[in-house]
């Protein structure tokens, strides 16, 4: 593992740590292109751009994941300060816009340190700022990486080290990544290690379709996005808006899928490799899955985590759990 390079003083106030993320972005996206079902990775979805859709959907009405849990977050944090009452830092894994953080920072005096890790540096450096002007107590220490990997983080010693994964992105992993996920989280959270995780529940299919077919076309823009960030740094010559955005839920595999459609026949060029789409022909953007309790206990498990507790919101519509490395 390399070290965390900080980027410049000049562009921001506190230190952000960088893995230098973007350096395999060309040949993964050439090797999903390549595949007979073509596919992208979802992690590059959030670029600027990008993470400024996804706070857009996390607003929508449609998208119930978003304002379930955090209708759910303060009850959680309570519970949790019982459980924590000594000195503790929280590492939140794909950290975003840091909203959800929020309760938890609130409940938990004893927090003295705050390791937030995203993909999208700039995106992470804006919301620390405001979040340590915020709790100036904590000591906010952003890291920009891939959550996926195992990282050495610059972290304090201290009593407890709760890793936070909230908003169910352990679904966009096949079950098999999110166990992997599960044990690299476990590595970089260490041997005494907590992670509090929030995962989407089954459900009747018309809250899915609604939640990833929101009717002011947001999601179909953050969708098409990736597309134009791949133009841009790949010096790519997608068409976006010869792609439509398709999402449905896949009851056989419990998730759902979100494709972009080429509306055309047409070669692509990205990156000197020409790509070529028939008409229908689809790239698969985005998975997520759902889990009953039993299935994502039974999952943590394998991945040598206990469950100490769980929380379902009101309808079962979203769970949050509290691991402990077992």
């Amino acid at each position: 593992m390399q070290n965390a390079l900080p980027l410049t003083a000049t562009e921001h106030s506190l230190p952000v740590f960088d893995y230098l993320v973007d350096r395999d972005f060309a040949s993964d996206v050439l090797a999903g292109l390549s595949q007979q079902q073509k596919q992208l990775q979802p992690k590059y979805f959030y670029d600027q751009q990008g993470s400024r859709y996804f706070d857009q959907i996390c607003a929508l009405k449609e998208y119930y994941p978003y304002q379930t849990e955090l209708a759910l977050l303060p009850k959680v944090a309570q519970d949790l300060a019982q459980r924590f009452t000594g000195d503790s830092l929280i590492v939140e894994f794909g950290a975003g816009s840091l909203v959800k953080v929020k309760p938890l920072l609130q409940a938990l005096p004893g927090i003295r340190q705050f390791v937030p890790i995203d993909i999208s540096g700039e995106h992470l450096a804006l919301a620390c700022q405001q979040l340590q002007r915020d709790f100036p107590a904590v000591a906010v220490s952003p890291v920009v990486g891939d959550f996926c990997t195992t990282l050495t983080l610059p972290v304090m010693p201290l009593q407890h080290c709760i890793g936070f994964f909230p908003g169910s992105t352990i679904g966009n992993f096949t079950p098999a990544q999110a166990r992997q996920f599960l044990c690299n989280a476990r590595q970089t959270l260490g041997p005494d290690g907590w992670l509090l995780i929030g995962v989407d529940t089954k459900k009747s299919p018309v809250y899915l379709h609604q939640a990833y077919n929101d009717a002011a076309g947001i999601t179909a823009r953050f969708n098409r996005n990736i597309l134009t960030r791949i133009n841009r740094e790949l010096d790519a010559a997608f068409r976006p808006e010869t792609f439509e955005h398709y999402a449905f839920y896949n009851a056989g595999q419990s998730r759902i899928e979100m494709h972009l459609v080429s509306t055309e026949e047409q070669v692509v060029d990205v990156f000197g490799t020409a790509v070529a789409f028939s008409v229908g022909e689809s790239i698969h953007t985005e998975n997520s899955y759902k889990y009953s309790p039993d299935e994502f206990m039974q999952l943590a498990a394998t991945a040598g985590w206990h469950t100490e507790q769980h929380w379902l919101a009101d309808k079962k519509l979203f769970a949050t759990y509290l691991l402990r490395s077992s």
